[in-house]
């Protein structure tokens, strides 16, 4: 019996060793996140994918700029005729004759009023640059939440096949007491058959929990962009987290980034209507030319050397243009009044998944402690039945059963502290804090606002400006 104690005793402090051990060389929560903000490719193409809608607020500038096109022709010619009679096959009279000419034409247009559509443009543009923007912070927090959970899982699942190496060892314990009770004739072939079959089964189930921790790793790399090494054990959020499921209500409905992209493509829809509308009123431009044109034909008296300037107003009002512009109108409005239920919908979902998140994180904050009390009640339990057994109240199927029972307590104690770790950062996700300022982490964030800066009023050039 002492023998036995010592085992389960060392069984049990093995995980807090080795946690201990890793500790100085832990990766933390924090870090996976900083790891994935930094690394994740999605979001990164997020990234990307802003940089390119910058682009639409340059592309929209370009109605209140010039536009000059040069064109270049020229023409080369040569002409032959011969007349009289020939001797041999040369003839009497031969002309010959080569000339040419080419023409250069510089224009200019410049639009002076095309019905405000340009500016309304500039303006849809740029509130769907800010419209992007919150829907690239949206993914930074769910990316965040994802990395939190893969670290999580990963954390559990070790957990779990720590157990269940402790679990297979104090079977082996098990089948090794039964047969030395079966030599001294005090057990059965039975007990250690039963001790065999139930060490079977859980070198079975040590496999399934390699095999599911081997996935979560996988997983965790996938977001994260490194192999989880050291993990920590993490615990609830503390950073930033709402006094009550109210107030984490109240700001998830003021700044939460999918509700504020909704709120942004309600107003670039406004600007739609007011860019179609545009088309109903006159336009007023300026156009400009020079021409040169050079020839040598002699033969033309009329063709000669010149240059020109021209310079012309023109001014464009629509009468009708076949209902096209007044069925784009209504469809812009339309639009507008689809984009306005979007807000609706985006606040009717960011409610629903902070009650969902906080009513998890109660619920698993409720299990731990009911789970808490099972293991030691079942540890006791195991700790009697073990006793009863060595003399002779229990049998040795009654020590597995109370073993299989402590295992699953413990289980569903590491099952529910994780559920509480990733239900309390899915209460920030879902109020707009998962941020890495709210949670302090050391990674410099992404400056969206530098490309813009950089890319708005820019004239020329094909190179891409990179963000950081």
């Amino acid at each position: 019996m002492s023998s036995l104690r010592k085992a389960a005793m060392a069984a049990a402090i093995f995980p807090l060793l080795l946690v201990t051990m890793q500790d100085g060389h832990a990766e933390t929560i924090f870090g996976a996140m900083e790891k994935a903000y930094k690394n994740n490719p999605d979001l990164n193409a997020a990234r990307a994918a802003l940089r390119a809608s910058d682009e639409n607020v340059t592309i929209a500038k370009a109605g209140f700029r010039p536009q000059i096109g040069i064109s270049v022709s020229g023409t080369q010619s040569h002409l032959g005729a011969f007349n009289g009679s020939a001797i041999g096959t040369t003839p009497a009279n031969q002309f010959s004759e080569s000339y040419y000419k080419s023409d250069a034409q510089l224009s200019i247009t410049q639009m002076i009023f095309d019905g405000f559509q340009t500016l309304n443009n500039v303006r849809s543009s740029e509130a769907g640059v800010l419209s992007s923007r919150e829907s690239m912070k949206a993914d930074e927090i769910q990316t965040l939440l994802s990395a939190a959970e893969a670290y999580t899982n990963v954390a559990r699942d070790q957990q779990i096949v720590a157990l269940r190496h402790k679990n297979i060892a104090f079977l082996r314990e098990q089948l090794k007491a039964a047969n030395a009770r079966l030599e001294v004739g005090e057990g059965t072939k039975t007990d250690v058959s039963q001790a065999e079959a139930q060490l079977a089964g859980a070198d079975a189930q040590l496999a399934s929990a390699v095999a599911q921790l081997k996935q979560s790793e996988a997983t965790y790399i996938q977001i994260v962009g490194d192999t989880p090494k050291d993990i920590r054990q993490p615990v609830r959020a503390r950073k930033s987290m709402p006094a009550s499921m109210d107030s984490a209500i109240a700001e998830g409905m003021q700044n939460h980034p999918s509700i504020l992209a909704a709120m942004h493509d309600v107003d670039q829809a406004h600007y739609q209507v007011k860019y179609a509308e545009g088309s109903l009123l006159p336009g007023v431009s300026i156009q400009g030319g020079l021409d040169r044109h050079l020839t040598n034909n002699p033969s033309e008296s009329t063709d000669r050397d010149y240059s020109a300037a021209t310079i012309m107003a023109e001014v464009k009002i629509p009468i009708y243009q076949g209902g096209a512009e007044y069925g784009k109108i209504r469809k812009a409005k339309e639009n507008v009044g689809a984009q306005e239920l979007k807000v609706d919908s985006a606040r009717l979902s960011v409610r629903k998944q902070i009650m969902t998140a906080y009513a998890q994180m109660q619920a698993a904050t409720a299990a731990i402690s009911a789970d808490g009390k099972q293991v030691s009640a079942a540890k006791l339990a195991l700790q009697g039945v073990i006793e009863e057994r060595n003399v002779g109240q229990k049998t040795t199927l009654d020590v597995l059963n109370a073993q299989q029972t402590v295992l699953q307590a413990q289980e569903n104690l590491v099952t529910a502290e994780a559920n509480e770790v990733v239900a309390s950062y899915s209460v920030l996700a879902a109020s707009g804090r998962l941020t890495i300022k709210s949670q302090d982490l050391q990674v410099a964030a992404y400056d969206p606002v530098a490309h813009y800066n950089a890319v708005e009023d820019k004239w020329f050039g094909l190179r891409t400006v990179t963000s950081k």
